[in-house]
């Protein structure tokens, strides 16, 4: 897995790229800020387009814009269920959110709101793929695998208001 950091207001993310696309992006930690060159400057042809795309729609959404465009995403880690919950994710429009229950009934399953919550604390691509939009019952913040203080930044450059 190749793994590039990609330098932004907010610290460095670390984008993982499989032969698929997009693998995993980690939010920025202390110990990158230091050593924002954990990449390989060794890319091939696809992988610097992909790494250009992510690039560019990681800084789109950052800045509170929706994405031109996402890179191809290698989701082949996640189980058939959370695949599903994953691309429902993705119909939520940036500055919307929408409720655990909202996600699960969209899936036909609207018993599983529990596991749409796990769903979104597995994703491997937050922020491109944006669980920060799924909020609990009521506009209340939930959790996020990323933190929650990276939930409301997110929230926040959308315009979204939530019960906190």
């Amino acid at each position: 897995m190749l793994k590039i950091a990609i330098p932004t207001v907010a610290g460095p993310f670390l984008a993982c790229y499989s032969t698929q696309g997009l693998a995993r992006l980690d939010f920025p930690q202390p110990s990158r800020q230091n050593n924002p060159e954990t990449a390989s400057a060794d890319l091939s042809a696809p992988a610097q387009k992909w790494h250009a795309a992510t690039t560019r729609a990681l800084k789109q959404i950052l800045s509170g814009q929706p994405p031109d465009a996402l890179p191809p995403l290698d989701l082949s880690v996640g189980t058939e269920f959370q695949k599903r919950v994953w691309h429902a994710l993705c119909q939520i429009p940036i500055g919307k959110t929408q409720s655990y229950a909202q996600i699960a009934a969209a899936i036909g399953q609207p018993k599983a709101t529990r596991a749409v919550g796990s769903a979104c604390g597995a994703n491997p691509i937050p922020v491109l793929i944006p669980c920060h939009r799924v909020l609990a019952a009521h506009q209340r913040l939930g959790g996020f695998s990323g933190g929650l203080d990276w939930k409301r930044k997110l929230l926040a450059r959308e315009g979204i208001e939530f019960a906190g």
